[in-house]
């Protein structure tokens, strides 16, 4: 699932769009092998004909229901999980039917940390925990792909945000000029 570009504001546009990383497939994929694994192995070890082929079948559609709950919908959730990065928020999205979608400010991120266990550095993943003022504070992204560079552009993305937002020396100065210019009543 795409996600939608009519989300973002008129000036807005994605610097980074992830889902979470790859590894999330692994289990998914083994629990098929397994359960078409199963099924060549009823159909061929199984007698043909009366108990076999009920048997069989009877195999088939639990592997069936197997791989519709833990194969089918696992990579559904993977494909509807959006992080998405903009120059001016993150945005947070998730869900097969319903969905849900969290937008934190750039100038509301308090805080970003990023740790990675051993097998995750090799992976090229981690978790990133993002904390922001507000009523539901921190947001943890894990299993996020390359952790070290999304963490590198959210603090970019942040600095340019405020930068943007704030004034300068220049324009403090001329503020401060006016202010003293304009007569006292």
């Amino acid at each position: 699932m795409a996600f939608p570009e009519d989300v973002l504001t008129k000036d807005e546009h994605v610097v980074l769009h992830m889902h979470p990383h790859w590894k999330e497939a692994i289990r998914p994929v083994f629990v098929l092998v397994l359960a078409l694994a199963g099924v060549v192995a009823a159909a061929i070890l199984l007698p043909s004909g009366g108990a076999g082929t009920i048997t069989a079948y009877v195999v088939a559609a639990v592997a069936l229901v197997i791989v519709l709950w833990l194969t089918l919908w696992p990579i559904l959730q993977w494909r509807t999980t959006h992080h998405v990065f903009t120059n001016e928020r993150v945005i947070l999205q998730h869900g097969v039917f319903s969905r849900d979608r969290r937008d934190i400010p750039l100038g509301r991120v308090n805080d970003h940390t990023m740790s990675q266990t051993f097998v995750e550095r090799l992976l090229g993943c981690g978790t990133l925990t993002i904390e922001s003022a507000g009523e539901r504070g921190q947001s943890v992204l894990r299993d996020m792909p390359q952790v070290e560079k999304v963490q590198t552009t959210l603090y970019e993305l942040i600095e340019t945000n405020h930068d943007k937002h704030s004034l300068g020396d220049e324009e403090m100065r001329e503020i401060m000029k006016e202010t003293r210019e304009q007569p006292q009543q």
